[in-house]
């Protein structure tokens, strides 16, 4: 028996198969990914793989000293990397308790580190940014060299982002400090299983075939839902979910201890205090935990969980990872997850051990999310989880780490080189790239040369590339990293009244003219000066954008997938599911009004009401790609003249309201073509206001990329200030650098990721193998129906959007034979007519004008739109009255 199994037995454990086919592995020197679910003991199966593998390899003491650094175990979160350092120390004492084991992270006080400096442990439990400062340092040749291990904890959360292009790279180093390094990474929610092995493991070939192990135990994963008395047919609301506070308040009650995750801070606060109020008994053992929270208040929270201490805990993201909470027997998930992998990842956080069943309970905040609980079940039984995949090529990363390499004992570009393109992310790093990238970090390019801040690295005499000012080295340090926060930004009139702050991303999206609503007011953005958006009050009767809420997460399209299969099965007369019971009658008004989209029929409807001509389409692509394609649909149908539209987006569909008569039967399907790539790209850019979201995206690129920093020692600079400088380095450089690679980059992030330019062509093309169905309204289904009421609720009006939304859903019952116009008004009524009522958007809504050679014309003409009679005027001038005593409702 091996000292791993023996380790087991004599606490009552048997190894799972997939235990010891790691120990095998790693016995024999093998890299690897171990992708088994949470709480399953992946863990475990490689660290008791590694204390017996290691000595075997050399890895021991000497004489009364224990062995240097040999394992480096990499975790994405600080909680984590604390968790993780309590979960090895005991198989170590037993095992090996001559070997030394330390923690280091943001939070590590500056006596562990001082300790650490003087001599690293033999075991070091750390960040992707810590690692990256400790090979920063001058002797880190020395201290790495000895490195035999690595272990990337959660690689699923780092391979799709920067922090894993750092990881990566940080890899690559240990890998020619110590060529026969093993590495292994931890998942339970990959769907790529073959790409993230060999990205973990780089692009060059393997001396030894690396291993991919696959857990397979007898976990048991339960998946259920709280279903509504009744479900609404037409679900105007993705309000907080509060109308099932009595169904989660019983099933924490029935809970020994539990998580409830929510998936937007606000939400989190709403239902901490509504769980409060329902049962007020419960203070000191209900807790809330978000990452906005004092680290000490999050820290009491997780310590209380693990101790059985918290009988539930309202939270977001910030516990979505591996920290393990034994007593937690049950997760409820406030409103859909929108995606498989974070759904089991939550999932995971119950039952965190082997043989214990993990649960979780979806709870919808409206009929729709009933289908997605559906459909998230059977992806998850059926295996279908999002793919991750590396960014490729992001320069300011390597920027970044070039100055790193060169701080950490200095580089030849020709070792150098060969390393960076052993990683995936660089495997195709041309030498025109390589070389403007020395370029930079010696001179800044061709712009900067005459700044000597930017002299950050020069080669010496015998050709080693070092950073010879201790001044940039320090600052360097200091900015190791690829995390940047959200901003926010200042919304300001003219004048000088400060209204509030708006999510930046919202605000980049606009041009000079804009309307948004903010506030209670309906505004128009002047200009944008650094991180202050200058606005006035707009004309009454115009279209407005409303606040983006950059908290809600898009659909997945692996979940979207999944919800057309749903509806598919609907449309054939299948109801297999409790929540797909549950909706059946909305559903069966779906398709007795219209249709139902499924997979191969694409399903358009039009209307003509009194606002004017709408299409509503509904391509279940998600919000962020709908975005794109709202905009592309407007923007291509507004050419060559000039035209104003409407548009509402949700997960599910996209609504475009004209107040010009469109054919919609007639023009449509030329509006959904494909064209080449580059087409597309021109078209998406001319559609949005492209050069300030760059702008916006090359800040973050020139903080990554050293240009701007975050901070100097001692010191914490605004997003206000970072934004100035980025602005100017941005200006400068398409003036006198056009061929920079970071504004390259910025633009290619823009599309790529923010605009998401790949998933749009993707739908587009999806969208011309299915079959166009357009149906023609005579009253909106119950899937329009949320897409109107997003405008509803951006328009300021003399009655409550409450009394409006309740009469137009008692008129929708009634057609549809069902419920009374009193019950309909009193649900409205409890959600809106409160002083505190929250977000009720299912998606967003926004208004784009869309101008042919007319681009400069602010005209009331230009813009589509007639002059109003006097009535009307008064009408609009009363509309727009700060005095209006119910403008409170309908505020954003």
């Amino acid at each position: 028996m091996t000292a791993p199994a023996e380790w087991l037995t004599r606490r009552g454990w048997t190894a799972f198969d997939f235990q010891s086919e790691v120990w095998a592995a790693m016995a024999e020197g093998r890299s690897g990914l171990l992708h088994a679910s949470t709480g399953s003991g992946k863990t475990l199966a490689v660290w008791l793989g590694a204390l017996a593998a290691l000595p075997a390899q050399g890895v021991e003491g000497r004489g009364d000293k224990p062995p240097p650094l040999s394992v480096v175990w990499i975790t994405p979160m600080r909680a984590l990397a604390a968790d993780t350092f309590r979960a090895l120390q005991e198989p170590l004492r037993d095992l090996h308790p001559d070997w030394t084991i330390g923690l280091r992270s943001g939070d590590t006080t500056a006596g562990e580190r001082a300790a650490q400096d003087r001599r690293l442990p033999t075991v070091l439990v750390t960040t992707p940014e810590s690692l990256s400062l400790l090979m920063s340092k001058a002797d880190a040749p020395e201290l790495l060299r000895h490195v035999r291990l690595t272990v990337i904890d959660e690689w699923h959360e780092l391979m799709g982002n920067k922090r894993g292009v750092q990881t990566q790279l940080a890899l690559a180093r240990l890998r020619h400090f110590q060529p026969g390094l093993m590495s292994w990474g931890l998942s339970a929610t990959l769907g790529n299983l073959d790409e993230a092995l060999r990205t973990l493991l780089g692009a060059a070939p393997q001396p030894v075939p690396p291993a991919l192990v696959q857990g397979y135990t007898d976990k048991t994963l339960i998946i259920d839902t709280l279903l509504p008395a009744t479900a609404e047919r037409f679900a105007w609301a993705g309000h907080m979910g509060l109308r099932m506070l009595p169904q989660v308040v019983q099933a924490i009650e029935e809970s020994e201890s539990c998580l409830v995750f929510t998936n937007m801070r606000s939400q989190a606060e709403r239902w901490y205090r509504a769980l409060l109020e329902a049962r007020p008994d419960w203070a000191g053992v209900l807790a809330l935990h978000h990452g906005s929270l004092d680290r000490e208040v999050r820290e009491w929270v997780e310590v209380g969980l693990k101790e059985g201490r918290i009988k539930a805990a309202v939270c977001t993201s910030s516990l979505d990872l591996g920290v393990d909470f034994l007593p937690v027997d049950r997760v409820l998930q406030i409103g859909s997850a929108k995606g498989v992998a974070r759904l089991v990842q939550r999932a995971g956080r119950s039952g965190h051990a082997p043989g214990r069943p993990s649960r979780i309970t979806l709870v919808p905040t409206h009929s729709l999310e009933l289908v997605e609980a559906a459909a998230a079940r059977e992806a998850v039984f059926t295996g279908q989880v999002e793919a991750r995949r590396s960014p490729r090529e992001p320069l300011d990363v390597l920027v970044q780490h070039l100055v790193t390499v060169a701080l950490g004992g200095g580089f030849r570009p020709d070792e150098l080189l060969s390393e960076v393109r052993s990683t995936v992310a660089y495997e195709h790093l041309s030498a025109e790239s390589w070389q403007w990238c020395l370029d930079f970090v010696r001179q800044g390019g061709p712009s900067l040369a005459a700044y000597p801040d930017y002299h950050r690295v020069v080669p010496d005499e015998a050709g080693l590339w070092r950073v010879p000012d201790a001044r940039l080295a320090r600052r360097h340090r200091v900015n190791i990293g690829t995390i940047v926060s959200d901003a926010a930004m200042t919304v300001q009139y003219l004048g000088g009244g400060r209204l509030g702050t708006v999510e930046e991303g919202f605000i980049a999206r606009l041009k000079p003219g804009d309307a948004f609503m903010f506030s209670g007011r309906l505004l128009e953005l002047v200009r944008v000066e650094q991180m202050t958006a200058l606005v006035r009050r707009a004309t009454a009767g115009r279209v407005a954008l409303p606040r983006w809420n950059g908290g809600r997460m898009p659909l997945s399209s692996t979940l979207a997938d999944a919800v057309l299969r749903q509806l598919q099965a609907a449309d054939e007369g299948h109801f297999d599911s409790p929540e797909m019971a549950c909706v059946r009658p909305l559903v069966d008004i779906q398709k007795r009004w219209s249709g139902v989209p499924t997979p191969e029929v694409l399903l358009a409807e039009t209307f003509k009401s009194r606002e004017g001509w709408h299409l509503f389409l509904y391509p279940f692509a998600g919000r962020q790609v709908h975005l794109g394609l709202a905009g592309l649909l407007a923007w291509r149908a507004a050419q060559p003249e000039t035209g104003t539209f409407s548009i509402a987006l949700n997960d599910y569909g996209i609504e475009l309201l004209s107040a010009k008569p469109i054919d919609w039967q007639e023009r449509l399907p030329g509006l959904l073509g494909l064209p080449p790539m580059e087409q597309l790209l021109a078209e998406v850019l001319a559609s949005l206001n492209a050069t300030e979201l760059a702008r916006r995206r090359f800040r973050e690129i020139a903080r990554v990329a050293g240009l701007i920093f975050q901070s100097h020692p001692g010191e914490r600079r605004s997003n206000r200030q970072l934004q100035a400088s980025a602005s100017l380095f941005f200006e400068v450089f398409q003036q006198y650098d056009p061929n920079n690679q970071l504004l390259k980059q910025a633009e290619r992030e823009l599309l790529t990721q923010e605009l998401d330019v790949q998933h749009l062509a993707q739908a587009l093309g999806r969208m011309q193998g299915q079959t166009l169905r357009i149906h023609a309204l005579k009253k909106p289904t119950p899937l329009a129906f949320p897409l109107m009421v997003e405008r509803f609720r951006e328009k300021l009006s003399n009655e409550s959007l409450a009394d409006r939304i309740a009469r137009m859903v008692s008129a929708l019952e009634r057609s549809a034979g069902g419920e009374t116009v009193g019950t309909a008004h009193e649900r409205a009524d409890q959600v809106f007519a409160r002083p505190d009522a929250p977000d009720m958007a299912v998606g967003q809504s926004l208004a784009l004008e869309t101008r042919g050679d007319t681009s400069g014309d602010r005209s009331p003409s230009a813009g589509g739109r007639k002059r109003n009679s006097a009535r009307e005027r008064a009408k609009a001038k009363a509309r727009a009255s700060p005095r209006r005593p119910r403008l409170r409702l309908v505020s954003v």
